[in-house]
């Protein structure tokens, strides 16, 4: 009995393409981009994100509060949120394809079901990489900016976030099941390569056997 069949690559790959998707969903709009804790004041915590700033106190608890100009932003806040929005774009454009193109699903024909695959892929692809890239930006400028030799050595510095890892976890998720749509077709191609070989064993048909009897 085989278990790893094209069908089943099919439904992995779009189940991890999913769990990708909203992952990266999520860390697109949750403020936990960075974190910064003043020593002068342990009470304040403040939190950034790609569309808000949010300070939390012991008193009060969390408060947040938008960004009011975009042209405002640091120039890798404003690379990330269109990062993120292609990534999200596209991210949600594979998944549908990808549901029509899956084997079982008697939608379209085959052979546009192949192409279908393989461009889910290729959009799961980019929707991985435009979520890795922001995060590895974000992170970049954050660790330059925290080894930052002209601040005084006082001055609170912004470090990681969650959100900084659940974007690399789901970029990579993502990658990974563009990657196995991949697989999936080359499965398919070789199962249907086997079948069309000459000589190769085919399923054979049955054949219904009849008693012959005689009337005495």
């Amino acid at each position: 009995m085989v278990f790893l069949t094209p069908k089943i690559m099919q439904r992995t790959a779009l189940f991890v393409t999913f769990g990708g998707f909203v992952t990266s969903l999520m860390t697109m709009f949750i403020p936990f981009w960075k974190t910064m804790n003043s020593d002068l004041n342990e009470m304040e915590n403040w939190f950034s994100g790609l569309f808000h700033m949010c300070l939390y106190t012991e008193e009060v608890g969390i408060q947040c509060k938008a960004y009011e100009s975009i042209l405002a932003l640091p120039m890798d806040l404003q690379i990330s949120r269109v990062l993120m929005s292609v990534s999200i774009g596209t991210g949600a454009f594979a998944i549908v394809t990808a549901f029509l193109g899956l084997e079982g699903v008697e939608i379209f024909q085959p052979g546009l079901k192949r192409g279908l695959l393989i461009f889910s892929g290729v959009l799961t692809w980019i929707s991985g990489l435009t979520t890795l890239a922001p995060i590895s930006i974000v992170a970049y400028t954050t660790v330059v900016e925290f080894w930052d030799e002209g601040f005084p050595d006082v001055m609170p510095r912004w470090e990681y976030g969650e959100a900084m890892f659940s974007g690399w976890f789901g970029g990579f998720a993502l990658v990974i099941g563009g990657t196995l749509f991949f697989i999936a077709v080359c499965m398919g191609d070789f199962d249907q390569n086997i079948q069309t070989v000459p000589g190769s064993p085919l399923p054979k048909q049955r054949t219904q056997n009849y008693l012959k009897t005689e009337v005495l």
